[in-house]
């Protein structure tokens, strides 16, 4: 079966006896509805998923309810090995829009390692760059305005959607509310609806139904304080 992803430039060609070894790897698809978990905090997944369509982010949650995004979750994008080998997760998944996932089983993870070291490589390259898009966000929460953090949320997220061929023109479909943005920023609702707001007054973007238009980006990122993350060519599992 044809993955529709290993057409698009964003992602690194497979030599055939590899992408042969994935679908023999992968165990089925299934898709998850806008709004219904894929992992739930504190469960013990046998699974690990690629994301094939669809918008999901991965969380953590206090006791009373609060909760901090940690990495919105794009296509292509390998989920699961944040949680220990055999442990329960610390971090929940939930679907943003409607979901389709390839699925892998965990058990055979090790045998990846084993017959194909150079998919191993890919893997830990996944990891590496995921936890550069957590670095960054943790130097947004904590050194960054709130214009500034959510101007660098928007053109990141819009590049990586366009990346995917989810935007085109400066327009994206992006099913984020303004509570997502809040908790993915350390930031009020309020206070995400006022900067939202000012970001909007001053042409710079436009939120609304789901969809984000970008109307300046050159002055966007001068405001914003925008260094751009490295967005190569990256490995598909």
């Amino acid at each position: 079966m044809n993955c529709p992803l290993r057409s698009r430039a964003a992602f690194r060609a497979n030599e055939a006896a590899e992408i042969a070894f994935i679908e023999r790897f992968k165990s089925r698809q299934m898709r998850v509805a806008a709004g219904l978990p894929i992992l739930l905090e504190g469960e013990r997944s046998d699974r690990l998923y690629t994301i094939l369509s669809g918008w999901a982010h991965r969380y953590r949650s206090l006791g009373d309810g609060r909760r901090q995004i940690l990495n919105f979750l794009l296509p292509g994008d390998f989920v699961g090995l944040q949680q220990e080998l055999d442990h329960d997760a610390m971090h929940g998944i939930e679907a943003l829009s409607d979901v389709t996932l390839c699925v892998f089983p965990r058990q055979r993870l090790w045998h990846l390692y084993q017959e194909y070291p150079s998919l191993a490589y890919d893997l830990t390259w996944l990891c590496a760059h995921e936890e550069l898009i957590v670095d960054e966000n943790l130097l947004s929460v904590g050194r960054r305005s709130a214009i500034e953090r959510i101007g660098m949320l928007l053109i990141h997220l819009y590049k990586r959607a366009e990346s995917v061929g989810m935007g085109t023109d400066g327009s994206v479909q992006m099913p984020i509310s303004q509570q997502h943005i809040a908790d993915a920023l350390g930031l009020s609702l309020v206070h995400t609806n006022k900067t939202l707001r000012r970001l909007n007054l001053l042409g710079l973007i436009e939120l609304r139904g789901g969809a984000l238009r970008i109307g300046d980006l050159g002055r966007l990122r001068q405001l914003s304080d925008y260094h751009a993350l490295p967005l190569r060519a990256r490995p598909l599992i």
